[in-house]
């Protein structure tokens, strides 16, 4: 797996030397098809044995009393999810560009994580502030809003029972600027440098690619991601797009 430090001397190569970019090129292009053929051949029998374990359940429900049943259901869920993360973070470097209004998708994406709180009874309280005249932007529709949904899943998460997440976003000269803001439990200061890293998670049963993906699809559009926290009042994700 490719870390930051990889990538930034990659590019430096690639800067300084034409030789140089065209090997780490071609050896890029090995990487990412090994990876996916990989993740495919393993995703074809798991997506079996997922779906078998569930026709058990349907035809003998009595196997849910068994000790291990659940665990067992879990640990395939798990597989399952973080070969999907995998793939997407395989492909966050990829981007299927559109010109489209980014205050429109910024607001679809409000609007549903809204009504997915509404739909779960949640006593978080949401709240939004998009401010008109963002213009059209030039980017992978698809793709920003799986980093906004990230976000506000993630802020979801760290909140526990009653809480507030603020989702903002405006034109500030030539960039789009988005922020979420949560008053969940914080995130510590001797792990936030490492939040972005592949694999790296605090949460149990996740598979610490959620933001490393997020950074990839907002450094592919060439923007940045930041993170700032306190355990006393919350998180605030800061994310900056050139338009």
């Amino acid at each position: 797996m490719l870390r930051n430090i990889d990538i930034n001397t990659m590019n430096r190569l690639m800067e300084e030397n034409e030789d140089a970019k065209k090997i780490i090129t071609q050896l890029l292009k090995n990487y990412h098809a090994s990876v996916s053929m990989i993740a495919h051949e393993i995703r074809n029998p798991l997506t079996l044995v997922s779906s078998s374990l569930q026709v058990m359940e349907v035809q003998h429900p009595e196997v849910k009393d068994f000790s291990s049943w659940k665990q067992t259901m879990d640990d395939v869920q798990f597989m399952c999810g973080l070969l999907n993360d995998l793939t997407d973070y395989n492909n966050g470097h990829s981007l299927h560009y559109s010109v489209f209004q980014i205050e429109r998708l910024i607001r679809n994406v409000a609007v549903s994580f809204a009504l997915s709180l509404d739909a779960e009874n949640s006593e978080i309280e949401f709240s939004s502030q998009i401010i008109p005249g963002m213009g059209d932007f030039t980017g992978d529709k698809i793709k920003l809003e799986q980093v906004m949904l990230n976000l506000l899943k993630n802020a979801k998460e760290a909140i526990s029972g009653n809480g507030t997440i603020f989702l903002k976003a405006e034109r500030i000269n030539d960039d789009i600027v988005i922020e979420c803001r949560d008053n969940g439990c914080g995130i510590r200061e001797d792990i936030i440098d490492k939040i972005f890293e592949p694999f790296f998670s605090q949460k149990e049963n996740g598979t610490g690619l959620g933001l490393s993906v997020a950074r990839q699809i907002v450094t592919a559009h060439g923007g940045t991601i930041s993170a700032s926290s306190s355990q006393e009042s919350g998180t605030v994700f800061t994310i900056t797009l050139p338009v």
